[in-house]
């Protein structure tokens, strides 16, 4: 293996592939994180139902399909102790379908999309382009009709977002700036070329898609075009992930922000809870709730923003203890959130863009965030309580702090932190390329994410427990 690459680490990182390339779409990724979760033994619950835990358990439950949160409960555990977290996001920059996607101009069928997040949209031109999501489908007429959702994901590339030649445009290499609305609009097809084929020609009339996007789509799904009520879809790059590179030390992906950190906890926690033994002295709750929206601000029922997090920790508390209100207050207390959300490494090219003395490199373990401001929400004790675990696996661990002249990104963490109340740090694996189609990180960062976040799975409890702050001596 190359540069002396362990079995363990050459599996987990092979096992963050296969997740990254099963997951074009938050959806596809909380229906992968699903597929393992209950092949771990994680029972699946629904917010819609009441609860009956158990203590040496493990759950789950969605949220639109896009949201997951997973967790088990210590046998020790008693109503009022502390949850111990890993949030992430399942959501990426991307361009997603208009809810009128009907453009044809110019002897071309095209589709109409939106931005998605502050993408690098530049960098999606010129891709082997194809779509994924999911569809709302109608089975049957009338008062026996029925309607469902279905994840679809059509695998060959049918799309394609063309440059411009530099024949019709000398000064492009002197700065490209890309208008969104009129540059960033896949070809489907020509309209000579849909025009003779007659099945789409027979249902040409639909006012809002090209009945060729349709009938791509209802064959995927194995429905009629006519059966799709509605649906989120987005584009998506067909060239799969994969470990690269003249070493075999980097991961070449889209969608590492933050699919990277929802894989890495979500296995952490699978793996840390496996043996049955594994919750035999733990105390608290172990829990990784991976948020959709984040890359729009967090503002919906499934994002970090919305009481999704508090209404688990509530539901979860009040199964055991329903007669003390203040139970729940006195967990949080006692909890902890690792919000994880990747970082920015130094880009050889671009040593002036980040603080001198706060330079993450690549293979240099996870990243520890911080902000006087209050964009990353760690503050010396939780910094101090995530370092110590590094420190007593002997993982590296970085920090950063953006410089001073240049504004700040933010993550889940502070949003959680205030929305909550629980203590909170902010750390996320280096990368290079962040936002754009294809990203980039180490193999090494890979496994220091998935070993530190499994540890403190393992151990939070009794290091917190010899921790002293805002309690009486």
């Amino acid at each position: 293996m190359a540069g002396g690459e362990q079995p363990e680490a050459s599996s987990v990182v092979s096992d963050l592939i296969d997740f990254l390339n099963a997951s074009p779409t938050a959806f596809h990724a909380v229906d992968e994180a699903k597929k393992r979760l209950k092949n771990a033994g994680f029972e699946q619950v629904s917010e819609r139902e009441d609860w009956k835990l158990q203590v040496g358990k493990k759950y789950f439950f969605t949220r639109n399909y896009s949201t997951i949160v997973a967790f088990a409960i210590g046998k020790k555990y008693v109503a009022g102790n502390g949850f111990h977290i890993v949030g992430a996001h399942t959501d990426s920059p991307a361009l997603k379908l208009m809810p009128v996607t009907k453009v044809a101009k110019g002897g071309y069928l095209e589709v109409g999309v939106q931005t998605y997040g502050g993408g690098l949209w530049h960098t999606w031109f010129d891709r082997d382009l194809s779509i994924a999501g999911r569809l709302m489908i109608r089975k049957g007429k009338g008062d026996s009709a029925s309607y469902f959702h279905q994840l679809v994901r059509i695998e060959e590339p049918i799309m394609r977002i063309p440059t411009l030649a530099i024949h019709l445009d000398r000064g492009v290499n002197d700065g490209f700036k890309v208008n969104p609305q009129s540059h960033l609009v896949p070809v489907l097809a020509t309209s000579i070329k849909a025009e003779l084929n007659k099945s789409v020609a027979e249902k040409g009339d639909n006012k809002k898609h090209h009945s060729l996007l349709l009938e791509l789509l209802a064959a995927q799904a194995g429905c009629e075009p006519d059966e799709i009520c509605d649906f989120e879809l987005q584009l998506c790059d067909t060239q799969p992930s994969t470990i690269a590179g003249a070493m075999k030390e980097f991961i070449f992906s889209g969608r590492l922000d933050n699919l990277c950190m929802s894989f890495c906890s979500l296995k952490a926690l699978i793996d840390a809870t496996l043996p049955e033994s594994s919750l035999e002295d733990e105390t608290g709750i172990r829990m990784v709730a991976l948020f959709d929206h984040e890359e729009v601000g967090s503002s919906s029922a499934q994002g970090a923003g919305s009481p999704a997090m508090l209404d688990a920790l509530a539901r979860i508390t009040n199964s055991f203890s329903s007669s003390d209100a203040k139970l729940l207050e006195k967990a949080i207390q006692r909890s902890f959130l690792v919000s994880a959300d990747m970082a920015h490494a130094l880009h050889p090219n671009y040593m002036d863009k980040h603080e001198d003395n706060h330079q993450p490199k690549l293979h240099g373990g996870l990243v520890i965030k911080h902000n006087a401001n209050q964009r990353y929400a760690t503050n010396a004790v939780t910094s101090f309580l995530f370092r110590e675990i590094s420190e007593r696996h002997q993982l590296p661990i970085q920090d950063f702090a953006v410089r001073n002249d240049m504004p700040c990104g933010s993550t889940i963490g502070p949003i959680l932190a205030s929305g909550v109340g629980i203590r909170t740090v902010d750390v996320g694996a280096p990368q290079l390329s962040m936002h754009s189609i294809r990203e980039m990180c180490a193999v090494d960062d890979v496994r220091y994410s998935y070993e530190h976040f499994k540890a403190y799975f393992q151990e939070f409890s009794q290091l917190d427990a010899k921790v002293c702050v805002d309690v009486q001596l």
